[in-house]
């Protein structure tokens, strides 16, 4: 018999039709493409290079999360509460983050083309001159109140 991956243990833990609850759970570099971890709880969990692309984190909790350089095209955060997390680096790509609570995230060097932010929060958020705006301009080029109406 082969060896699990972390990927299979991780969802073999989860028992189907429950909320994950990965609360500070390391889950750095990992491929967790198109998993469906809707309502989850993973505040203060480590994504880091981690590959989340279309994956589903409707309603999660990443309060304090690690994204930093996680690969995020299309996957879906609506609702998600990810207040104070770290978003440098990351690929944002058509991510919808629609009404989520982004309040004092980072997001040095993010690129959010053609995200949906509407209805978002994103009071206190941080940002440098390479963050990449929903509509492709420039760090302080773009203001992250106009891409939320």
């Amino acid at each position: 018999m082969g060896e699990l991956t972390r990927k299979e243990l991780l969802m073999a833990l989860i028992p189907s039709g429950t909320k994950p609850r990965l609360a500070g759970v390391d889950l750095s570099a990992m491929n967790l493409m198109r998993l469906d971890f809707e309502g989850a709880n993973m505040r203060g969990a480590k994504v880091n290079a981690s590959n989340l692309q279309e994956a589903i984190l409707r309603n999660t909790n990443m309060t304090g999360a690690d994204l930093s350089a996680a690969q995020l095209p299309y996957a879906d955060l609506s609702g998600a509460q990810l207040t104070v997390c770290n978003f440098s680096g990351a690929n944002l790509t058509g991510t919808r983050l629609a009404t989520a609570n982004l309040t004092n995230s980072i997001l040095n060097g993010a690129n959010l083309t053609g995200a949906n932010l509407k209805g978002a929060n994103v009071s206190g958020v941080k940002f440098d001159e390479n963050t990449v705006w929903p509509d492709g301009k420039k760090g302080s080029a773009g203001n992250p109140a106009t891409y939320t109406a």
